[in-house]
Order: structure tokens, then sequence, then C-alpha cells
């Protein structure tokens, strides 16, 4: 194995026993009390998400199977809303195309997909899927190039940069179409700041909070005091119990540690030469986020996390939890809490907003990729506007 490789693997293994760690070297809270738990809905839905759901087919046309699960769409909130969206499709083109939608929890969706494409039984239609899935099936998706063209398919509403970005082919082929980005923020739950007597987060980029630069440092301070116990001690006082925390001042949720340190400053863990790097400004974040969870305790650890208290993992959901920074697709999942976006504080005097965007790709196994690209031009054009509601996305 190279050099670069054992490196890469390294900064890996340090980042998962930095942020995912429950026990070992690190200190571990208990599993919180019973009677802290959240309102029982929440945790109950997230429990009993299956890990599959198919929707539609229940017309005359060519069915084009559509799998989701790869990015976003496999929250239970999301699920009502893709079932209406296959349903109004049917109900317009079901006599020409049947779309038939497979719905798997992002979990398992990876191997799920890679049994079926080895068995040759897969779906014709992936999505909303991101670079990572994209990368995932390098050389498996159709190239979109030759169906553009025949169908004279109107391109004229894209940034051509924008279609050159999808162009991830071994040899440039096109794979997917733009479809929608999601700008992130910091959503805040403003109960938990009115009960705390604290001043809502900036709502304008650069801006001051309650005169004082709206820094991560700043949101640390604040965070503090929205991280109570069950006995009402928040976190600045020595009273505190670090063991028995019921609210949480901030938690990065639904994200990995790179895309954690990413709202610190842009970067990767590989340089333009191929070597395997860590950034400097990622090493800060890490520590950063290390001393909020094991030192400060205004973030959760993984036992908090995955407990019933946060919601198994919807931790900002839970209404338990005051600040996350996170995308626009997370408006799937908060319903019952009332929250306000504000700005990315800033960070050695940088403000870094991460953007996530989405596309849509056909498998090249597809057994009726002329009726799957049929269908995509479909989801991307005239039913573009439901598509993007669906998953609470900017066009």
């Amino acid at each position: 194995m190279s050099r670069k490789v054992l490196t890469l693997l390294g900064a890996l293994l340090v980042l998962a026993l930095l942020f995912g760690a429950c026990g070992g070297g690190a200190p571990a809270a208990e599993q919180p009390a019973e009677a802290t738990e959240p309102p029982a809905e929440s945790a109950a839905e997230a429990a009993a998400t299956p890990e599959q759901v198919s929707l539609g087919g229940d017309c005359s046309g060519v069915k084009v199977r559509w799998y989701i699960g790869l990015g976003a769409g496999g929250n239970p909130e999301e699920i009502e809303k893709e079932k209406a969206f296959v349903e109004k499709f049917n109900s317009a083109y079901g006599d020409q195309y049947c779309l038939v939608m497979d719905i798997v929890q992002n979990a398992t969706a990876y191997d799920v997909l890679k049994t079926q494409i080895a068995s040759g039984d897969m779906p014709d239609i992936v999505g909303p899927v991101g670079i990572r899935g994209l990368a995932s099936f390098e050389g498996a998706w159709l190239d979109l190039a030759p169906y553009i063209a025949a169908s004279n398919y109107d391109l004229s509403d894209f940034n051509p940069e924008l279609i050159k970005f999808y162009q991830l082919g071994a040899n440039g082929e096109q794979i997917g179409l733009p479809f929608a980005v999601y700008p992130s923020a910091l959503w805040y739950n403003k109960e938990l700041f009115d009960e705390a007597g604290l001043a809502y987060p900036p709502h304008t980029w650069g801006a001051d909070y309650e005169g004082e630069p709206w820094t991560f440092d700043k949101l640390a301070e604040i965070a503090k005091i929205l991280t109570v116990d069950e006995n009402g001690n928040d976190a600045t006082s020595p009273d505190f119990n670090p063991d028995k925390i019921v609210q949480f001042g901030y938690d990065p949720q639904w994200t990995d540690a790179r895309g954690q340190a990413t709202f610190f400053g842009a970067g990767s863990f590989v340089d333009a030469d191929g070597n395997a790097v860590m950034p400097d400004v990622w090493r800060k974040a890490f520590q950063w986020n290390y001393d909020a969870i094991w030192k400060e305790h205004f973030r959760p650890n993984a036992n908090y996390v995955n407990s019933d208290l946060l919601a198994q993992g919807n931790t900002f959901g839970s209404g338990r939890v005051a600040m996350t920074p996170i995308h626009t697709w997370y408006t799937c999942c908060a319903e019952g809490v009332q929250w306000d976006v504000a700005a990315i504080p800033s960070f050695e005097g940088a403000i870094t907003a991460k953007l996530h965007a989405d596309t849509f790709g056909i498998l090249k196994g597809s057994k009726n990729p002329d009726a799957a690209w049929a269908v995509l031009s479909l989801m991307l054009g005239e039913f573009a506007p439901d598509l993007i509601d669906v998953y609470g996305a900017f066009p």
C-alpha cells in the first residue's frame, strides 16, 4: 500500500476516533434518562422507517424504475411527497410511461444498488444523487449526450459550466444534468433562544452578534448557555452535569467530519499532485469540534446523538438542539420545531457556506433507456417545479 494511501487512511481513522467514539480513550456520556425522551412521534417515525419502499406501477405504460436513496429522499417526511409526485406523473403520462419508485434507506442504498447492478435486475433512473454517488458507480452511467441531441433537448436554461460539471464519464460522457442546489445556513430553534433570553443569530452575512463579530467562537459561547442538564444548569455553570444533558447548543447533524470542517474553510484531503494532505483550517476545525463534544459539552457525542432524547440522529428535529449548520434539503425533517435560519459564522475572518448539488442519472444496464430518458426529461422539465419542492431545493 502506498505511503499516500496510508497517510490518508490514517487521517480518516483519527477523525473516526475523534467524532464517532463512544468509548476507548474518550469520555462517554451515560445514556440519557428515560424521563427526558423527546415527543414519541419523532423517535417512532425514525425507528419505523422501512429499509425499502416501492410506490407506483399501477398504469399501463412502459415501466420505468426510479431508485432513490443515494442522496435525499429516504426520510419518512419526504416519502409522502414523493408518492404524490409519482401519482401526479402517472396520472398525466401513465399510458405511455409508468413510473415505479424504489426508496432505499441511505445506510443500505449503496450496497443494494451494487447488488442489483451485479444481478442485472437494476433500476433505470437514479437520483437525487451527488458527486459521491456518481463516483461510487463509475462506469455504470449511461452517456446522455446522444439522447439530448436526438430529442433536441433544450439546454439553454442551464449555465454551460453546469453542463460541463456533469461530464464526469471516463471520456467526458454527460452522465447527469443540472437539477438543483441546496444552500446551507445556520438553522436555530427560536423557542430555545427565547427561553435562554438570548438574541437570535444574525440573518445577514458578515453582521455582528450583539455588537461582536459573529464567529464560531462566539457561537460556542452562546451554545454553552443553550446547553442544559436535567437540573436546569447550563454548560457555563460549575454545577453542570455533562452526563445528564437534556438540551444541546449545537450539532452539525447528518454530515461527516469533512463536511463539518468545511464550514470553517474549504479544503481537500488530496492536493493538486495527488498527495494525501490535512488542510490546516481543517485541523483547527476538528480541534474545535472535539472540544465542543468532550471539553465544553455543547455538542452531543455519539451516545446522545443515537438516543431517543435526540430522535435517533435527527438531533435538531428533536427540539432539543438549538443550532445546526445544514442545507435546505432539511426542510423535510424539522416539523414541530419553531425554526429560522441565520448566517454561518466566520472563522479566522472568512465565511464558508457549503452548497450541495444533485442530479439524476440513467444506468447503462437500463432495459428501457429510451423510455428512461423520456421520463427523466419530463422530470427535469415539465415536472421540475414539483420535484424541487419535494426536496427543498433551489433550481
